[in-house]
């Protein structure tokens, strides 16, 4: 029996893949042990037990960006964390390391280090974290999310992402999504969608326009996030707001352009399933969500608007005009269905056998 801990947590870009793996493992290997190194405050503290893996957690240790009190501490905490995660891999056997990047990832790799168990590493952006960068100098497998990605060793495995996704017939579920959320099966649709924490802008924007939007004959989806201030539905015909989707396989299916942040697996997603989108980075951090959108910018079948930028000046202007070109929209769509996959998640697992020197057959 082979015993895995998948390492990372904090955010949905982290987490997510982390799981995807870590359910495909389960259907692969029914009887292998899937374990998860996480922290309390992050995203995994929920979702990890809610689908049945068990959560080992230690304490958050980000990384000192300015001499202060907590850069003096911080070689004393890694040394002490890290050693709590050699003694966590020794006395639980795990056989392999696989790490996601986020705040625990930098000990998981000098923990696995330390206790001789092989490393995997897997790079969702297209500007890798500091951690990830430290662990690719510790393992020969580090995979990506994105060609171009600047990290050791790395090579592109894709995204891993969830089964739904992964086995999602857009033209078939099609009339499932348009009774799902009362839209019209002759009119296009407009996704909107600022991640499941919402983005403020991006509401905003489309709250204030949205009836340029349905003038132009489109319907719209707004999915404005669970954590965000309600937007007023306008009950408009053809304007259907939701706080939270928890079908966005249905989503996507009913989808012909998309308007959103550009996070790895919402990228990883639109290609994979040739959806053309108007990606809104998100503009705080180090600018990664740009980058992610690269690919799909280059090969036709993306736009890029600054978060600044995107007003209802910005729709009226330029978005509206885009709507009502339908075979401009529908060349986008053939051109992100050339860039994109969905097999990352059987991928990133052949690398992992190779690591552990194996070579199983992949389940789908």
């Amino acid at each position: 029996m082979t015993t895995y801990l998948l390492a990372g947590g904090g955010t949905a870009g982290h987490v997510n893949p982390l799981l995807a793996v870590a359910e495909r493992i389960r259907v692969r290997e029914p009887e292998a042990e899937v374990l998860v190194l996480g922290t309390k405050e992050g995203l995994e503290a929920r979702l990890v037990p809610e689908r049945g893996f068990e959560l080992l957690t230690i304490d958050k240790l980000p990384f000192p960006r300015r001499p202060n009190r907590a850069a003096l501490e911080f070689p004393r905490r890694l040394r002490d964390t890290v050693n709590e995660v050699a003694e966590l891999i020794a006395e639980r056997r795990v056989d392999v390391v696989v790490g996601f990047g986020g705040y625990v990832a930098a000990p998981a790799y000098l923990g696995a280090r330390k206790a001789g168990v092989p490393l995997v590493i897997h790079e969702a952006n297209s500007r890798p974290g500091i951690a990830n960068r430290l662990g690719s100098f510790f393992t020969s497998f580090v995979g990506t999310a994105f060609d171009r990605t600047p990290i050791r060793g790395g090579e592109v495995v894709g995204m891993p992402l969830r089964a739904e996704i992964e086995t999602l017939d857009r033209f078939s579920a099609r009339a499932e999504a348009d009774v799902f959320f009362g839209l019209d099966p002759k009119k296009p649709t407009l996704l909107v969608t600022g991640g499941s924490s919402g983005a403020k802008r991006i509401n905003d924007t489309i709250a204030n326009s949205v009836t340029r939007i349905l003038g132009a004959g489109w319907q719209v989806v707004h999915i404005t996030g669970e954590y965000r201030d309600v937007i007023e539905d306008p009950e408009l015909p053809g304007y259907v707001v939701v706080k939270y989707c928890d079908r966005m396989e249905l989503a996507l299916a009913a989808a012909d352009l998309t308007i959103a942040r550009a996070g790895t697996s919402t990228v990883a997603e639109l290609t994979g399933l040739g959806i053309p989108a108007i990606y809104i980075p998100y503009p705080v951090g180090n600018g990664e969500q740009k980058y992610n959108a690269r690919t799909a910018v280059d090969a036709g079948a993306a736009v890029v608007v600054a978060d600044s930028k995107f007003t209802t000046q910005w729709v009226t202007g330029e978005l509206v005009p885009m709507l009502r070109m339908r075979a401009v929209i529908a060349d986008m769509a053939a051109r992100a269905s050339t860039i994109g996959s969905l097999d990352g998640t059987d991928r990133m697992l052949d690398l992992v056998d190779r690591a552990l020197g194996r070579d199983l057959p992949l389940t789908s």
